[in-house]
């Protein structure tokens, strides 16, 4: 059985990295708090205390040898008074030339950091995360491994505590490359720059759950014009809660990189039309030339069968030996048929362990850009330990790219939030998958028929989609139905067995 702690580790990104985000090996369990939850506090009173201790340090020696020199004076010891002195100066000297270094060096060490963080060519962000990190420590101490169900079922909480993470300080270079018209336009709840489409904010607090040391992906950020752009953010994650108020993270801007990436995804996908439209055009002028000739002997013999049996004194030997032939040449083009439909539609496909909360993810990727377009915020949880079912791996994908688009396009008329929740559970012998939006749901008298072919609901639909859906949920021994999601709106459901043992 593969634990869902383990499916845990997967970061949502696009762009993985060869180092290991993860802080320690091993699965993750209920009571395992991460480093950083159990990290002594470094916050102001922390440092208040450190200033102290360093100033003690440097006073007290000299105010020592004072106290002393003023003893040995009261006892008569005036030589001893006077060297006492002497020292006590020299000790207090020294403390303020060290004290002075000490000085120095944090204004060269901040002018340091400042000069990196203003001079880099890269954009950079201070960010305080404070409520996050409290968020994501009450949750884990409280018992809650995982983080992204959590949220899931609990979109407005989500919403809230992004609006509670706060940007104070972007360099230069943000504003220079985004055109801005100054840092103001940046600075404030982190809300106002990541739209309610973003699904990438939850996973930050999954990491910060998993005391990862560090979170790298994609997000699309929303400008001061109103348009949005595609960025790679990276981030160095905190050792102690203290380390959550300023979180610098890195920004790339690959918004041209992806449009570039889409063209040539376009050409490739154009040349692998016109090589199908190739084909297929072959493939019909062999289909045409195999029916046809049956198809011609059908006809001929119908029709000489005709003529011997409209003779004057009929001729049943002959009519039934070409209706025999018409019998034959019939079965020959049924063949035909057969061995066409075998070779597009029921050729065996490749089985394979599936994991079904990445095959979800690598769905959800693969549509990004249009829920993007109809603004549908994607949830997706899986409830306890979830086993790997045998499946065609590309078919289930389908299902799920059809079930999200279907809903996103459910909602794209509506007002207020667009959550499409996506639920992963076991049932005994057989995984369920619940797809649920907030649109305007489905009508009961219509439900029976939206998974027949060519039913469709949408303007200029063709309305193949569940159909395709409720072909590939049937070859596998599953079954698919629709009903009313519990908030409103349309909910799918689709189960499929779990064959052969649990894979982990």
């Amino acid at each position: 059985m593969l634990s869902r702690q383990t499916l845990s580790r997967q970061v949502f990104s696009r762009w993985p990295s060869r180092a290991s985000a993860s802080a320690h090996d091993g699965p993750i369990g209920s009571d395992d708090l991460p480093a950083w939850m159990l990290a002594a506090p470094t916050g102001p009173r922390r440092a208040w205390a450190a200033a102290v201790g360093t100033a003690a340090l440097l006073i007290l020696p000299p105010l020592g040898l004072a106290g002393l020199a003023g003893w040995a004076a009261a006892a008569g010891g005036g030589a001893s008074a006077a060297v006492l002195i002497g020292l006590a100066l020299v000790a207090g000297g020294a403390a303020l030339a060290l004290a002075a270094r000490q000085a120095q060096r944090h204004r060269i060490s901040e002018t340091r950091l400042a000069a990196i963080f203003e001079r880099s060519g890269i954009s950079m962000w201070r960010e305080d995360w404070t409520a996050a990190g409290e968020a994501v420590m009450a949750l884990r101490r409280a018992g809650t491994v995982d983080i992204e169900s959590h949220f899931a079922s609990r979109p407005e909480a989500l919403r809230a505590l992004r609006r509670q993470v706060i940007v104070t300080d972007v360099n230069g270079f943000t504003v220079e490359e985004t055109g801005a018209s100054g840092k103001e336009a940046f600075l404030g709840p982190l809300d106002r720059l990541l739209p309610d489409t973003d699904q990438t904010f939850v996973q930050w607090l999954v990491a910060f759950g998993r005391g990862d040391r560090f979170f790298r992906s994609e997000a699309h950020v929303v400008r001061a014009d109103g348009s949005e752009v595609d960025m790679l953010f990276t981030a160095m994650l905190p050792r102690d809660l203290a380390g959550f108020s300023e979180i610098v993270v890195t920004a790339l801007d690959v918004t041209a990189f992806k449009q570039a990436q889409q063209r040539f995804a376009l050409a490739d996908t154009a040349l692998a039309r016109a090589s199908r439209i190739t084909t297929v055009g072959a493939l019909s002028a062999s289909i045409a030339h195999e029916v046809n000739s049956p198809l011609a002997a059908i006809l001929a013999n119908a029709q000489a069968a005709a003529r011997w049996l409209r003779r004057p004194v009929p001729e049943i030997g002959e009519a039934s030996a070409a209706l025999d032939d018409v019998v034959t040449e019939a079965t020959r083009a049924r063949d035909v048929i057969a061995r066409t439909r075998s070779y597009l539609g029921n050729a065996p496909r490749a089985s394979a362990a599936v994991d079904l909360l990445q095959a979800a993810r690598d769905a959800n990727l693969l549509v990004e850009g249009e829920l993007r377009l109809h603004r549908a915020a994607v949830h997706i949880a899986a409830e306890g330990d979830i086993p790997w079912i045998d499946a065609d791996a590309i078919g289930l994908q389908q299902v799920f790219v059809n079930l999200l688009l279907n809903a996103a396009q459910a909602m794209a008329e509506g007002d207020g939030p667009r959550d499409v929740t996506v639920t992963i559970r076991a049932t005994g012998d057989a995984v369920a998958v619940d797809v649920s939006d907030t649109g305007p749901g489905i009508a009961p008298e219509r439900r029976a028929r939206i998974f027949e072919p060519f039913h469709s609901t949408k303007a200029g639909g063709m309305g193949m989609g569940l159909a395709i859906c409720r072909n590939l949920i049937d070859a596998h021994g599953g079954d698919i139905w629709a009903d009313a999601a519990p908030g409103g709106g349309a909910a799918f459901h689709f189960t499929l067995p779990v064959a052969g043992p649990a894979h982990g």
